[in-house]
């Protein structure tokens, strides 16, 4: 079994590229190497278009490596949902461009010579225990007046021993591997001409008539245009991050005997959901289960190490009883707009600085539609789905959600007041963090395995929440934005782009480091 953070296909080894050793430029520079920037960076390169793919880490070291992998058009938040609050013409856009996503990636898995697995499979929407039928029927006729026709009910769902009583049924989706199919999708960028860099942890963004990206080891890179690719946009503290909140989604790895679970795509309609799927085993012995779901908002649940990964497990074997080993656990991050679309243009108040994020948990197809996407806006051509993810649009229908997401945040802040995880730093067992007060300053605490003490200030420098401490993943997590940092102290996730700071022996919040090598993750 894995230790909780390495995922199924984090088996697979991408391939590997130089670091950003000096300063370089390009027609268009692209910040992370995930499924949004490399297929952003394929359309590009072959468009002719000079194109430099940065990221701190290796292709896909972020949150491509860590998805479930469903390729689908059948939206998480429903398509009643999304036609409440974007209207029929809003409901049609999406189901056409998450189709058009999953049509792409075949066409380039095919063209390129992708060996990733890609397999189409139908999948199947049934209901959570507390969940009346009428539910099924709101969303099918929301799902056909938004273009898909063959979307039907069913009395149940094609699984053995498991009863989901009626379901959706949505054709024609799919599945793939999707580190295989990243990896493949780097060498296309680099023959049709792209250079990809790796180790390039980016510290600020500039917008102009010629956009300069500075990095932590000192090296600027100047490009016509610059696509922000990391999940969620480390190139401004405030605009995006109001509309959109972080979440913690979970998921394991079990061997199953081969044949025995169709190959479908499988979601219920809980809250939060569970999804399910089939995916080959690595070492050719049978065949893996792969469920997700327990999602949570970042830094705002203790529990994640037993009830999260725990609950995750019962709720399976009760419907899968043929499953033996988990063999994988792991988790993700997953940003949640307010109105349940993704934003992926132009970034407001810029000219050349261009976004995607808001992946709603349909990371794959989202990554791929902003490749698309991004890709004719900076070249100049219409695209119909531009106005639906403009990242500057205001959803007047949304605002319900907008205010409770941002009253949530603001409620975040109260913990300044609040009593400290634990009294003394004895208290922490090895290999473990907690946020302990000294005077007016709050300090995160890592005792490692060793049983040596490491302090950070527990002020998240993106807009000063205080971290917890994450048990699962060995990690500090901010309940505001998402940012993660590693024990250390060292970036995990943006949108903070500097380290927890140090602190001094009276543990006051000293001057953060500028050493290249305290930076460490901006995916």
């Amino acid at each position: 079994m894995t230790d909780g953070t390495t995922s199924l296909w984090m088996l697979v080894a991408p391939p590997r590229y130089p670091a950003l050793a000096s300063n370089e430029s390009a027609d268009v520079c692209v910040i992370g190497a995930g499924i949004a920037g490399l297929t952003s960076a394929w359309f590009l390169a072959r468009a002719g278009r000079s194109v430099l793919v940065i990221d701190d880490g290796e292709i896909g070291s972020g949150e491509t490596s860590r998805t479930t992998a469903h390729l689908s058009n059948a939206i998480d938040d429903r398509y009643f949902v999304i036609e409440r609050l974007h209207g029929e013409v809003g409901a049609a856009l999406c189901a056409d461009s998450h189709t058009a996503a999953i049509d792409r990636i075949e066409a380039i898995a095919a063209e390129e010579g992708i060996d990733c697995d890609f397999e189409r499979v139908d999948g199947y929407l049934f209901l959570g225990p507390d969940d009346k039928p009428r539910l099924l029927e709101r969303e099918l006729d929301a799902a056909r007046a938004a273009g898909l026709t063959t979307v039907d009910l069913f009395e149940t769902a094609p699984v053995t021993g498991f009863d989901t009583g009626p379901c959706l049924r949505f054709p024609r989706q799919g599945q793939f591997h999707p580190m295989r199919y990243l990896a493949g999708l780097a060498r296309a960028v680099e023959r049709a001409g792209g250079r990809i860099r790796s180790g390039a942890h980016v510290t600020e963004v500039e917008d102009g008539a010629r956009v300069r990206i500075h990095t932590a080891a000192g090296h600027v890179v100047e490009c016509g245009d610059t696509i922000v690719a990391t999940n969620t946009p480390v190139n401004d503290r405030f605009t995006i991050h109001t509309k959109q909140a972080a979440y913690r989604t979970y998921a394991m790895g079990a061997r199953i005997p081969a044949g025995a679970v169709t190959h479908a795509l499988f979601w219920d309609t809980c809250d939060p959901y569970h999804y399910v799927r089939v995916q080959p085993a690595p070492d050719g012995n049978g065949e893996m289960l792969i469920v997700g779901g327990e999602d949570h908002k970042t830094g705002q649940e203790s529990d994640t190490i037993t009830a999260r990964h725990g609950r995750l497990e019962r709720w399976a074997r009760e419907r899968f009883p043929m499953i033996s080993e988990v063999a994988f656990r792991w988790s993700g991050q997953v940003m949640e707009p307010v109105d349940h679309v993704a934003f992926i243009g132009r970034n407001p108040g810029d000219h050349h600085v261009w976004i995607a994020t808001g992946d709603s948990g349909m990371g794959m197809t989202h990554g791929t539609i902003a490749g698309q996407l991004l890709s004719d806006l900076i070249l100049g051509r219409a695209n119909r789905w531009a106005t639906l993810y403009d990242p500057g649009r205001i959803t007047l229908r949304a605002t319900k959600e907008f205010l409770r997401e941002n009253l949530n945040v603001a409620a975040r802040y109260g913990e300044w007041v609040a009593p400290a995880d634990v009294s003394s730093e004895h208290d922490i067992p090895p290999d473990s963090g907690a946020v302990l007060r000294h005077g007016l300053a709050r300090v995160a605490v890592y005792r490692d395995a060793d049983g040596a003490v490491h302090r950070r200030s527990a002020v998240c420098p993106h807009l000063g929440c205080l971290v917890a401490w994450n048990a699962t993943e060995r990690s500090w997590d901010c309940p505001c934005h998402g940012s993660r940092f590693d024990p250390l102290g060292r970036v995990l996730n943006g949108p903070a782009v500097s380290p927890l700071a140090p602190v001094d022996d009276d543990a006051r919040p000293a001057k953060a480091s500028s050493n290249p090598e305290a930076h460490d993750g901006t995916r």
